[in-house]
């Protein structure tokens, strides 16, 4: 190309983003390729899962309206994988610092596409309300999926203490959508493609079950046959998502056996599941960064994600 050669860089603004359609001007013309599109949704962003109003709401603060809050890696060229996360806190309250924006970060490193839930509680809520809030929260993501680079069969499910539950609860109780449904969300599945378990609470009728979280989920007089159906060790099939679980032996709010009893009916089923119990930690650590020993099991669960073939 001779010096009297030039290049023209507009800038094409589209749904898709902003590319430069740079055209040489010269001895031979010819197109360059278009610069990658920028990457989307930067900065967190919160979205409602009903603009329009939750069924069942029963206020209009923002604790009447479940969301996601949306955190995408720098590279969202895709198709990605995408986790969902639900804090704990008892169905009472949200750990939204350590049991959601700092895991989302972490998958956000991994190149993994993350969602943090706000679901409605207890005791104002009760069940199936939060149930219907985490399923909603699935049939978005997927819904939404080529817009945010998502892959719609990698959708995860990552839930603490009770939000463990939770996550453990959408693995169970799941559906194929509603096919004729007004609202095309509606019409995709809630099954997640897999799920992780930090230190969950499981069981609603066992002895070692956390009162407070069952109390606030299921009210002071709960269904006996209600209780059962959500203890999640119970409800174990074939179909059930892999699951990764996370947990301490220390742990006295939430104990061991929650954990144990739902790795051995994910074994007994036949469902593929990785389970570390850690000798000493606190319930509510976390990702557990600031211990030596409870740091290792996020990177275990990046090692189970990739010879699961959930992260790429």
């Amino acid at each position: 190309m001779n010096a009297a050669a030039r290049i023209a860089c507009p800038f094409i603004v589209s749904a898709t983003g902003i590319a430069c359609a740079a055209l040489i001007v010269g001895d031979a013309a010819a197109q360059t390729p278009s610069a990658p599109p920028p990457p989307i949704l930067q900065d967190p962003q919160t979205i409602l899962l009903w603009p329009s109003g939750a069924p069942g709401a029963q206020g209009t603060d923002d604790r009447d309206k479940p969301a996601i809050t949306v955190y995408m890696p720098s590279n969202t060229t895709g198709p990605m994988t995408a986790v969902i996360i639900a804090p704990g806190g008892s169905y009472r309250a949200l750990s939204m610092n350590n049991e959601g924006r700092a895991p989302a970060n972490y998958f956000n490193a991994l190149g993994i596409a993350a969602f943090v839930l706000r679901y409605r509680l207890g005791p104002q809520y009760h069940h199936p309300i939060e149930l219907g809030d985490a399923q909603r929260a699935i049939r978005t993501v997927r819904a939404r999926a080529a817009e945010w680079h998502i892959a719609p069969d990698r959708i995860g499910f990552m839930g603490f203490s009770a939000g463990g539950h939770l996550a453990s609860s959408v693995s169970t109780h799941f559906d194929n959508g509603t096919a004729n449904a007004a609202d095309p969300i509606d019409r995709l599945g809630s099954r997640p493609d897999f799920a992780i378990l930090g230190y969950p609470v499981i069981s609603l009728i066992e002895a070692w079950t956390h009162q407070g979280s069952k109390t606030n989920l299921l009210g002071d007089a709960p269904d006996p046959a209600l209780a059962r159906s959500l203890s999640s060790e119970t409800q174990v099939t074939s179909s059930t998502p892999p699951t990764f679980i996370y947990q301490t032996d220390a742990d006295t709010t939430v104990p061991a056996e929650n954990a144990v009893s739902y790795y051995l009916a994910l074994r007994k089923a036949g469902v593929p599941a990785e389970l570390h119990i850690f000798k000493n930690g606190r319930h509510g650590s976390g990702l557990g960064m600031t211990d030596p020993a409870l740091s290792e099991w996020p990177k275990l669960l990046a090692n189970w994600l990739r010879v699961s073939g959930f992260l790429r």
